[in-house]
Protein backbone atom coordinates (compact mmCIF):
# COMPACT_ATOMS: atom_id res chain seq x y z
CA UNK A 1 0.00 0.00 0.00
CA UNK A 2 3.01 2.19 0.60
CA UNK A 3 4.52 2.40 -2.93
CA UNK A 4 0.75 2.87 -4.30
CA UNK A 5 -0.04 5.36 -1.95
CA UNK A 6 3.50 6.93 -2.78
CA UNK A 7 2.43 6.58 -6.87
CA UNK A 8 -0.54 8.62 -6.61
CA UNK A 9 1.19 11.33 -4.41
CA UNK A 10 3.69 11.97 -6.84
CA UNK A 11 0.09 12.45 -10.08
CA UNK A 12 -1.46 14.64 -7.01
CA UNK A 13 1.18 16.81 -5.51
CA UNK A 14 3.63 17.24 -7.72
CA UNK A 15 2.19 20.87 -8.78
CA UNK A 16 3.02 21.46 -5.36
CA UNK A 17 6.39 21.20 -5.95
CA UNK A 18 6.17 23.08 -9.61
CA UNK A 19 7.83 26.48 -8.09
CA UNK A 20 11.39 25.20 -7.94
CA UNK A 21 10.71 23.36 -11.18
CA UNK A 22 10.29 25.97 -13.38
CA UNK A 23 12.56 28.09 -15.19
CA UNK A 24 14.88 30.59 -13.05
CA UNK A 25 15.50 33.91 -14.08
CA UNK A 26 18.87 34.49 -16.44
CA UNK A 27 20.68 36.21 -13.89
CA UNK A 28 20.77 33.63 -10.81
CA UNK A 29 21.83 30.76 -13.60
CA UNK A 30 24.79 33.15 -14.85
CA UNK A 31 25.97 33.65 -11.36
CA UNK A 32 25.52 30.44 -8.94
CA UNK A 33 27.15 30.87 -5.76
CA UNK A 34 26.23 30.74 -1.91
CA UNK A 35 25.60 34.16 -1.50
CA UNK A 36 22.76 34.24 -4.20
CA UNK A 37 21.18 30.48 -3.87
CA UNK A 38 17.59 31.12 -2.37
CA UNK A 39 16.92 28.44 0.84
CA UNK A 40 18.43 31.38 3.41
CA UNK A 41 16.42 32.62 6.39
CA UNK A 42 17.04 34.36 9.34
CA UNK A 43 17.81 33.76 12.24
CA UNK A 44 20.28 31.20 10.59
CA UNK A 45 21.03 32.68 7.57
CA UNK A 46 23.13 30.52 5.33
CA UNK A 47 23.74 26.96 6.84
CA UNK A 48 27.02 25.48 5.99
CA UNK A 49 28.67 24.72 9.39
CA UNK A 50 31.17 22.02 7.65
CA UNK A 51 31.61 24.44 4.91
CA UNK A 52 31.08 21.99 1.73
CA UNK A 53 29.32 25.32 -0.35
CA UNK A 54 32.71 27.70 0.69
CA UNK A 55 35.08 24.72 -0.35
CA UNK A 56 32.84 23.92 -3.65
CA UNK A 57 33.33 25.44 -7.06
CA UNK A 58 30.32 26.58 -9.09
CA UNK A 59 29.87 22.96 -11.12
CA UNK A 60 29.97 21.44 -7.44
CA UNK A 61 27.85 23.80 -5.11
CA UNK A 62 24.96 23.14 -8.60
CA UNK A 63 25.30 19.64 -7.89
CA UNK A 64 24.58 19.83 -4.09
CA UNK A 65 21.38 21.66 -4.89
CA UNK A 66 20.23 19.51 -7.23
CA UNK A 67 20.80 16.89 -4.81
CA UNK A 68 19.07 18.79 -2.01
CA UNK A 69 16.45 19.59 -4.17
CA UNK A 70 15.86 16.09 -5.60
CA UNK A 71 15.87 14.27 -2.07
CA UNK A 72 13.28 17.17 -0.61
CA UNK A 73 10.64 16.18 -2.78
CA UNK A 74 11.18 12.20 -2.52
CA UNK A 75 11.02 12.87 1.45
CA UNK A 76 7.62 15.32 0.92
CA UNK A 77 6.24 12.28 -1.08
CA UNK A 78 7.47 9.51 1.38
CA UNK A 79 5.89 10.98 4.07
CA UNK A 80 2.33 11.24 2.19
CA UNK A 81 3.13 7.98 1.13
CA UNK A 82 3.69 6.78 5.02
CA UNK A 83 0.40 8.40 6.22
CA UNK A 84 -1.82 7.44 3.27
CA UNK A 85 -0.78 4.18 3.08
CA UNK A 86 -1.11 3.06 6.61
CA UNK A 87 -4.57 5.36 6.78
CA UNK A 88 -5.94 3.02 4.02
CA UNK A 89 -4.84 -0.39 4.88
CA UNK A 90 -7.77 -2.98 5.69
CA UNK A 91 -10.46 -0.46 3.64
CA UNK A 92 -8.88 -0.43 0.25
CA UNK A 93 -9.71 -1.92 -2.71
CA UNK A 94 -6.53 -3.09 -4.06
CA UNK A 95 -5.18 -6.19 -3.58
CA UNK A 96 -8.18 -6.87 -1.71
CA UNK A 97 -7.09 -5.03 0.91
CA UNK A 98 -4.72 -7.67 2.64
CA UNK A 99 -1.62 -5.18 3.39
CA UNK A 100 -1.09 -3.96 6.66
CA UNK A 101 1.05 -3.13 10.00
CA UNK A 102 3.56 -0.39 9.60
CA UNK A 103 4.40 1.32 6.14
CA UNK A 104 7.94 -0.07 6.28
CA UNK A 105 6.67 -3.78 5.74
CA UNK A 106 4.04 -2.92 3.10
CA UNK A 107 6.42 -2.59 -0.01
CA UNK A 108 7.39 -6.73 0.71
CA UNK A 109 3.53 -7.56 0.94
CA UNK A 110 2.72 -6.30 -2.35
CA UNK A 111 2.65 -9.44 -4.97
CA UNK A 112 5.23 -10.02 -7.20
CA UNK A 113 5.30 -7.91 -10.68
CA UNK A 114 4.46 -4.79 -8.71
CA UNK A 115 7.90 -4.43 -8.26
CA UNK A 116 8.84 -4.23 -12.09
CA UNK A 117 6.06 -1.57 -12.82
CA UNK A 118 7.47 0.62 -10.28
CA UNK A 119 10.96 0.38 -10.54
CA UNK A 120 10.56 0.93 -14.46
CA UNK A 121 8.47 4.40 -13.84
CA UNK A 122 10.95 6.05 -11.39
CA UNK A 123 13.90 5.11 -13.69
CA UNK A 124 11.88 6.97 -16.74
CA UNK A 125 11.40 9.27 -14.36
CA UNK A 126 15.10 9.37 -13.49
CA UNK A 127 16.21 9.19 -17.19
CA UNK A 128 14.00 12.34 -18.40
CA UNK A 129 15.35 14.56 -15.42
CA UNK A 130 18.86 13.49 -16.53
CA UNK A 131 18.15 14.05 -20.41
CA UNK A 132 17.01 17.89 -19.17
CA UNK A 133 19.79 18.47 -16.33
CA UNK A 134 22.68 16.33 -16.61
CA UNK A 135 25.57 17.10 -19.68
CA UNK A 136 25.53 13.21 -21.70
CA UNK A 137 28.63 11.18 -20.28
CA UNK A 138 30.03 11.23 -23.86
CA UNK A 139 30.27 14.85 -23.53
CA UNK A 140 31.89 15.23 -20.00
CA UNK A 141 35.61 15.44 -19.80
CA UNK A 142 37.24 12.18 -18.04
CA UNK A 143 38.26 14.08 -14.77
CA UNK A 144 34.92 15.85 -14.73
CA UNK A 145 32.03 13.86 -14.46
CA UNK A 146 28.71 14.16 -13.64
CA UNK A 147 28.03 17.91 -14.58
CA UNK A 148 24.96 19.90 -14.97
CA UNK A 149 24.29 21.49 -17.92
CA UNK A 150 25.28 25.22 -17.96
CA UNK A 151 21.97 26.38 -18.40
CA UNK A 152 20.28 24.06 -16.22
CA UNK A 153 19.18 25.71 -12.67
CA UNK A 154 18.87 22.56 -10.26
CA UNK A 155 15.38 21.30 -9.94
CA UNK A 156 14.07 22.89 -12.94
CA UNK A 157 12.64 20.49 -15.70
CA UNK A 158 9.85 22.38 -16.72
CA UNK A 159 7.06 21.19 -15.05
CA UNK A 160 4.22 23.77 -14.24
CA UNK A 161 0.67 22.43 -15.33
CA UNK A 162 -0.82 25.06 -13.08
CA UNK A 163 1.07 28.19 -13.74
CA UNK A 164 2.45 29.05 -10.84
CA UNK A 165 5.42 30.20 -11.17
CA UNK A 166 5.98 33.67 -10.34
CA UNK A 167 7.29 36.64 -13.06
CA UNK A 168 9.45 38.27 -10.37
CA UNK A 169 12.63 36.73 -9.74
CA UNK A 170 12.30 37.46 -6.15
CA UNK A 171 8.37 35.59 -5.54
CA UNK A 172 10.04 32.87 -7.54
CA UNK A 173 13.54 32.73 -5.20
CA UNK A 174 10.64 32.80 -2.10
CA UNK A 175 8.49 29.85 -3.64
CA UNK A 176 11.92 28.11 -4.00
CA UNK A 177 13.25 29.15 -0.14
CA UNK A 178 9.26 27.39 0.70
CA UNK A 179 9.78 23.97 -1.08
CA UNK A 180 13.32 24.21 0.03
CA UNK A 181 12.33 24.42 3.57
CA UNK A 182 9.47 21.87 3.31
CA UNK A 183 11.97 18.96 1.55
CA UNK A 184 14.29 19.58 4.60
CA UNK A 185 11.67 19.23 7.10
CA UNK A 186 10.23 16.22 4.83
CA UNK A 187 13.80 14.46 5.14
CA UNK A 188 13.77 14.90 9.02
CA UNK A 189 10.56 13.32 8.89
CA UNK A 190 10.92 10.97 6.73
CA UNK A 191 14.01 9.59 8.80
CA UNK A 192 12.31 9.80 11.92
CA UNK A 193 9.06 7.49 10.51
CA UNK A 194 11.68 5.14 9.32
CA UNK A 195 13.44 4.98 12.82
CA UNK A 196 10.33 5.13 14.65
CA UNK A 197 8.73 1.80 12.85
CA UNK A 198 11.77 0.28 12.94
CA UNK A 199 12.54 0.35 16.45
CA UNK A 200 8.92 -0.77 17.78
CA UNK A 201 7.69 -2.28 14.81
CA UNK A 202 4.24 -0.27 15.22
CA UNK A 203 2.95 2.28 12.32
CA UNK A 204 2.80 6.26 12.31
CA UNK A 205 -0.40 6.56 12.61
CA UNK A 206 -0.49 4.10 15.09
CA UNK A 207 1.39 6.05 17.49
CA UNK A 208 -0.81 8.87 17.84
CA UNK A 209 -4.00 6.80 18.41
CA UNK A 210 -2.08 4.76 20.97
Amino acid sequence: MMKLALLSALAGSAAAFAPAATRASSSALNAFSAADLPGALPPVGFFDPLGFAEKADEKTLKRYREAEVTHGRVAMLAVIGFLVGEAVEGSSFLFDAQISGPAITHFTQVPDGWDALIVTFIGAAEAQRAQIGWVDPADASYDQPGLLRDNYYPGDIGFDPLGLKPEDPEELNIMITKELQNGRLAMLAAAGFLAQEAVDGKGILEHFSS
